[in-house]
């Protein structure tokens, strides 16, 4: 079975990730990763790959994951400058980290700046991987956002996917 068909198996056998984690982050940068997410983890993974999120938030992909998102990354066209581009924004500043004795993970300091995080920051599920926000900024994100404009944007996205 080639590396992607084994990576995309090992998808396929996780449920998704789920939940909101709140963790604080200490002088030094690090924070607990919570007990709800570690067990959702496979057991013994403790190598992750942080990097910058869409949003000013931060993304955090267990290796496996990170794994297959490379793959692809690796089978775009390098002649097209769009994806020149993309591998810029979306690999610069991703950085392997790995849990300690302790279950702690330290931030980079250019990581932590980049999304504003302080000391009380969330973990949210995104399937795959955790987006890492400072709380502040996770709550007013649901705050600015109506059940109307969540109803319309389900519809929208979710239209003809055969999911009720």
């Amino acid at each position: 079975m080639s590396t992607s068909g084994n990576l995309e198996q090992y998808l396929l056998t996780m449920n998704g990730f789920h939940g909101e984690y709140e963790a604080t982050v200490d002088a030094k940068g690090r924070f607990l990763l919570p007990g709800g997410l570690k067990k959702q983890l496979p057991e013994g993974e403790t190598r992750f790959i942080l990097s910058r999120g869409f949003e000013k938030c931060l993304t955090l992909y267990p290796i496996k994951s990170w794994e297959l998102i490379i793959a692809k990354i690796s089978q775009l066209n390098d002649f097209d400058p769009k994806v020149r581009q993309f591998r810029r924004q979306f690999l610069g500043g991703a950085t392997e980290i790995e849990l300690d004795s302790a279950s702690r993970m330290l931030l980079p300091a250019s990581l932590k700046e980049f999304a504003g995080l302080g000391k009380d920051i969330i973990l949210a599920a995104a399937l795959d991987r955790f987006e890492i926000w400072d709380a502040g900024k996770y709550k007013q994100l649901f705050e600015d956002f109506s059940p109307d404009a969540f109803s319309d944007l389900a519809k929208e996205v979710m239209a003809g996917k055969n999911v009720e």
